[in-house]
């Protein structure tokens, strides 16, 4: 018995030493030691059950011969649900045989009704290929499974839509190829039994409100070819994964959480790097602070990216098999170098068996890197989170995960991918000197004993309700009826459509006006893609979303590339494109830019006395002014240029508190220190508001001011980096007094003077991270947690 269904490879347990012995011999290699927490999750038993009455005989028998000889409990409670025409989430933990839940009712529906189709949407072109070999190891007579997505070549896509009765795809194609051309698919469509989301706790944010508009578009047009089919979702273990997944679809689904898969037990070690001595590292001067009378030199920690090098250098001298998550593809590339360097100084030629995983790979390369690893000639790679989602890998002993990789819900399936074949693994979390990363590791509890996030995403956002409406009335013309399909705002969304001169009021409904069908971004990055272009060759190397392109192809920025460094000559925003030419510098860059922010509306408020606590909508005005060159070696300012980029104006959602300047001064901060004090308030609170919002500090961004011209009082604010909101302030004014107090404990716990960027400092303050006073952020934040209710 296996806990999945997807076709997998395991070389067996290796021979080297136990988690516990490994996680010995690496605490041992510094004089101090670097961990500050083992967490032990044990073994599980898998709980298995009878194959469900209505799975077919040769269902059963295909799984058998791919070594699943009967379901664990979960997969058939799941699967049964399905079957019986309950939209269902299935959300366990990694390697649990969740593709099983989906696959065992749709193959078994497939197999019954020789007209019936099924869906698959999977975020990932490779998870997609991936579930396309499991499904066709099967070896299933007449269920024809396929991929149709952007490399699907155009001779086959006809063949497809007429013959495929199992479809994989992304939402990506759902939306700019299927929906548009629904006339084209209305065969499959009119047979569709079931639609399959796969790790649909990656919808999240203006990217998960987008697909939740996509998914109501292909009900709305299943339901004029009269069909009705059943969701069945796949998740992560997430915070209330029925209601994340009602709001994804727009359905009542029913959520199976309980995991009955077997499990091998996991070492789990929290491992902050060792502070590097004042003369052996980069150190930077510490912005003057109000309360102190001298400039000291920060001391700095050990970089995670050389600290995980080492330890994938140290797991694969021991023959242990290891995976290590990076946060970045040129992270990635440096650990994979660092490690195989480290290695050959050892042992030469023993380089050779590590590796750099990530996207921007030939899916031959990476299946090849793949196979390797599964076969033990190679021992460890170096992998961004192309590896989270998608292949099975199996036999591995060890996961090294290089920096917090923003939610919970990541953590757990990035450390699951070891153990995987029932054997006993190492997981290691190496904290960045970052605030979020260093509260976690002294705070294991908010790992371990915390639940896993709830999935942000708000289908009433008007920025993405307007756009997707568009596109379903380009696809079909709206009614009345349809307004309720896709919430609440519709019908506003409708009438401003309409004001533009988009849609054309009829008694039957809205039209769409033009010839061309709108152009709608699933991923809400704020403006048309800007080009990148090698000067020297006019290749394309890629593109960059426009709301990006003035923090990253500004002229003078290092721009990264699969793994190459490229020099931005000149950024042409009207024609949508930048000119770069190959240059490896020994220093990186660094945009800096200028906000203003103004209050448009409160939606809800807590008076709390001196404290004010407000959620509503603000104008927010930045500009990228200048930006700093900084030596990689040792982070010192190079210098700092300026920049002449237009301004950008973004409306979006708030969450931001007031305090009265009166209870400032009683509780010691003085009127001087005031913009310092909530300066470093803010850039903690951004640090960690992924504790409480499934969202990256680069999703969010922030402003502090003593007096504000909308409040009158001393303000801080956090507000959503996109278009009409995330639904990420909504859900740090829900948690506001737990998210202020894990930010008012991550400042004074940090062990610095003065403020680093373990507790206050941001890697992307516009101002330099000047002024910033921690000890008055501390006094700050003691306020407004003693009056705001809990």
């Amino acid at each position: 018995m296996e806990s999945s269904s997807a076709a997998t490879v395991s070389a067996g347990p290796s021979p080297g030493p136990t988690p516990a012995d490994l996680l010995r011999r690496l605490r041992a290699r510094g004089a101090a030691d670097p961990v500050t927490h083992v967490e032990r999750v044990p073994a599980r038993a898998g709980v298995p059950a009878p194959w469900p009455s209505w799975a077919p005989p040769e269902l059963r028998a295909a799984f058998a011969r791919r070594g699943v000889v009967a379901p664990w409990q979960h997969q058939a409670q799941a699967a049964t649900l399905a079957y019986e025409g309950e939209h269902v989430v299935v959300a366990t933990g990694t390697a649990s045989g969740k593709s099983l839940a989906y696959q065992l009712p749709a193959l078994a529906t497939l197999l019954a009704d020789p007209r019936a189709t099924v869906l698959y949407l999977a975020p990932t072109k490779a998870l997609a290929a991936d579930q396309l070999r499991a499904v066709a190891a099967l070896e299933l007579e007449g269920v024809r499974p396929a991929c149709y997505d952007g490399d699907t070549p155009r001779a086959e896509r006809e063949w497809i839509r007429r013959h495929s009765r199992f479809v994989l795809t992304n939402p990506d194609m759902l939306h700019h190829g299927v929906l548009p051309g629904h006339a084209q698919w209305s065969g499959f469509l009119r047979r569709l039994a079931y639609v399959v989301i796969d790790e649909c706790h990656t919808y999240r944010g203006v990217f998960g409100s987008h697909v939740a508009h996509v998914l109501r578009r292909l009900r709305r047009q299943c339901a004029r070819f009269g069909s009705t089919p059943v969701f069945v979702l796949a998740s992560a273990t997430s915070g209330d994964p029925a209601a994340a997944a009602g709001r994804l679809t727009g359905l009542p689904v029913t959520a199976v959480t309980e995991d009955a898969s077997p499990r091998g037990g996991v070492t789990f070690a929290l491992w902050e790097p060792p502070l590097l001595p004042p003369d052996s590292g980069p150190s930077t001067p510490v912005p003057p602070q109000s309360t102190g009378d001298h400039d000291d030199l920060r001391q700095v920690r050990r970089s995670a990216l050389r600290e995980t090098a080492d330890l994938l250098a140290d797991t694969v001298a021991e023959g242990v098999r290891t995976l290590a998550f990076v946060r970045s593809r040129k992270g990635a590339e440096v650990v994979a170098a660092n490690a195989r360097r480290a290695l050959d100084d050892a042992v030469p030629g023993l380089g050779g068996r590590v590796a750099a995983y990530r996207g921007g790979y030939l899916r031959e390369e990476r299946r090849e890197l793949e196979r390797a690893l599964l076969h033990g000639d190679l021992l460890g790679l170096a992998s961004t989170n192309a590896l989270e989602l998608g292949v099975d890998l199996v036999g591995l002993d060890a996961v090294l995960i290089c920096g917090y990789p923003g939610t919970r819900a990541s953590l757990w399936q990035q450390a699951g991918r070891a153990g995987r074949s029932g054997q006993e693994a190492l997981a290691v979390l190496v904290a960045r000197d970052d605030p979020l990363d260093t509260y976690l590791v002294h705070h294991p509890e908010a790992i371990f004993g915390a639940p896993v996030e709830a999935t942000v995403l708000d289908p009433a956002n008007p920025y993405v309700l307007a756009p997707q409406l568009a596109c379903a009335a380009f696809e079909a013309p709206l009614t009345p009826a349809d307004l309720a399909l896709f919430g609440d705002g519709a019908k506003e969304a409708v009438d401003q459509l309409v004001a533009a001169g988009a849609l054309r009021q009829r008694p039957t409904g809205w039209y769409w006006r033009h010839r061309e069908r709108p152009e709608v971004d699933l991923r809400g990055e704020g403006g048309a893609p800007v080009a990148v272009v090698e000067s020297s060759t006019g290749r394309l190397l890629g593109t960059v979303d426009g709301g990006s392109s003035h923090f990253l192809l500004h002229s003078g920025a290092v721009y990264l590339h699969q793994g190459v460094s490229y020099v931005v000559d000149d950024l042409d925003l009207v024609d949508g494109c930048a000119l770069v030419h190959a240059e490896e510098p020994d220093w990186s860059t660094h945009a800096r830019d200028v906000t203003d922010l103004s209050v448009v509306s409160v939606r809800s408020y807590v008076d709390a006395g001196p404290v004010g606590m407000f959620l509503g909508e603000v104008d927010v005005t930045s500009q990228v002014v200048s930006y700093q060159r900084r030596r990689i070696a040792t982070g010192e300012v190079i210098d700092t240029r300026p920049l002449d980029l237009p301004a950008r104006e973004l409306r979006t959602v708030a969450v931001w508190f007031t305090l009265s300047p009166q209870s400032l001064t009683l509780a010691g901060v003085q009127p001087a220190d005031v913009p310092g004090a909530l300066h470093a308030a803010e850039h903690a609170a951004i640090g960690l508001l992924p504790l409480m919002a499934t969202c990256d500090r680069w999703d969010i961004g922030g402003l502090s001011t003593a007096v504000h011209q909308d409040t009158e009082a001393p303000t801080v604010f956090v507000y959503d980096g996109h278009p009409g909101g995330a639904g990420f302030a909504e859900r740090a004014y829900g948690t506001a007094s737990a998210w202020l107090r894990a930010t008012r404990d991550a400042i004074a716990e940090c062990g610095c003077e003065s403020g680093c960027p373990s507790c206050v400092q941001s890697p992307k303050c516009g101002n330099g991270n000047n002024p910033l006073s921690k000890p008055d952020a501390i006094r700050v934040l003691d306020v407004v947690l003693a009056n705001l209710p809990e």
